[in-house]
């Protein structure tokens, strides 16, 4: 009888959602308007901390486009952004007639490099563009180095637009991720640390950043008796059902912390003695990561991520490459790139290994013996 899949990171229902949606129903409150929205909104706020205020949204992308409209980016301005991402990152950037200037990756944490970073800047101011934000990312729930970013955003009066997608209960210097940012972004996405099935947030420290963000992301609706518009909106708000979700979801965010920092800690031990092996770490005690997915590079001739990956999905175990760098990719062939080979790099020898905090100590068996029986094929 062939194994069941082993997932990347799969779902993981906690068994609390189900008195919310059940609220939902009974209440009729079948909308994007509702108690479950409110009270998914102030559960975040209040994990978060720092004063922050969160507006729910149907998805991270529409955060991501709606903090670029809140930023003001418009048809022909230029954005900074990390390269090594998924392109949801991106993404929003074009569907504003703007352009994205892609900044490579530092080897520490895979994120964006402070020093391409102001290199990227200075080189558009001086050829007369000076960029309108800076999307920095999180990646794999690993805390990109925000001291640094801050501050040269700083001296050159850029917004920072944090993007903690896959970061939820990472932190840096003790502060959360989706805190860092002028504005951040959360996920809610099925394969995310919690998920509300689909779902995203926006966060700012200003309550009239909420405020308008809700006022877009509902269609801009004109307090009017009558359904009137002055401006262009969106339909980007979260259900009241999908936000329900996510309240049972929020109530063992910790615990799923904890179960993913426990996979990587399995992994650790498994790849223990494969010097040709390298596991994406915390630098130092200033990070603290979810490891909502642990990844590895892998850098032997002989014995290759894709290889593994082929090999372990024949026996049903799914893994994943790294994130292939946007300036790679077609669609953003014609722009910019800042930055030396190191997001390229770990790309070509990076592999995401079966993370979700349902992972089973089973599962974990048959990892092992997968790849033990690998290593005994090359």
């Amino acid at each position: 009888m062939e194994n069941p899949m082993i997932w990347l990171s799969s779902p993981h229902p906690s068994g609390n959602e189900q008195k919310y949606i059940d609220e939902a129903f009974n209440l009729r409150r079948l909308f994007a308007f509702g108690e479950n929205i409110n009270g998914f909104e102030n559960d975040l706020e209040n994990y978060l901390g720092q004063g922050v205020y969160v507006a729910a949204f149907n998805s991270g992308t529409s955060a991501i486009h709606m903090a670029l409209i809140l930023l003001g980016v418009t048809n022909g301005d230029e954005v900074i952004c990390q390269s090594l991402t998924f392109a949801a990152s991106a993404n929003p950037i074009l569907y504003l007639g703007a352009k994205p200037v892609f900044v490579g990756s530092e080897p520490q944490t895979w994120n964006m490099c402070p020093d391409a970073l102001e290199a990227a800047i200075k080189d558009r101011i001086a050829k007369g563009k000076k960029p309108k934000a800076i999307i920095a990312v999180h990646l794999y729930g690993m805390p990109y180095k925000a001291d640094e970013i801050n501050t040269i955003a700083k001296i050159y009066g850029l917004p920072v637009i944090e993007d903690s997608a896959e970061a939820l209960g990472s932190t840096y210097k003790g502060i959360k991720c989706g805190t860092l940012g002028d504005i951040s972004i959360l996920s809610f996405n099925g394969n995310k640390i919690i998920t509300t099935a689909s779902g995203g947030g926006l966060v700012s420290k200003d309550p009239k950043v909420k405020e308008r963000a809700i006022f877009l992301a509902s269609q801009a609706k004109d307090p009017a008796p009558h359904y009137q518009h002055s401006q262009v909106g969106y339909n980007y708000r979260i259900s009241n059902i999908n936000a329900g979700i996510g309240r049972g979801q929020i109530e063992v965010l910790q615990d799923y912390i904890n179960l993913r920092r426990n996979n990587h800690i399995f992994y650790s031990e498994l790849f223990s003695g494969e010097r040709y092996i390298k596991l994406l770490t915390e630098p130092d005690t200033d990070f603290y990561s979810n490891y909502w997915l642990t990844t590895l590079t892998m850098n032997d001739s002989n014995k290759t991520s894709e290889a593994l990956r082929l090999f372990l999905a024949n026996m049903n175990i799914e893994t994943r490459p790294v994130w292939k760098p946007l300036h790679l990719q077609p669609v953003f062939e014609s722009c910019d790139y800042y930055g030396d080979n190191c997001a390229e790099d770990v790309f070509n020898t990076g592999l995401c290994m079966p993370s979700g905090s349902n992972l089973t100590d089973e599962e974990k068996q048959r990892i092992t013996h997968a790849f033990t029986a690998w290593k005994n094929t090359v």
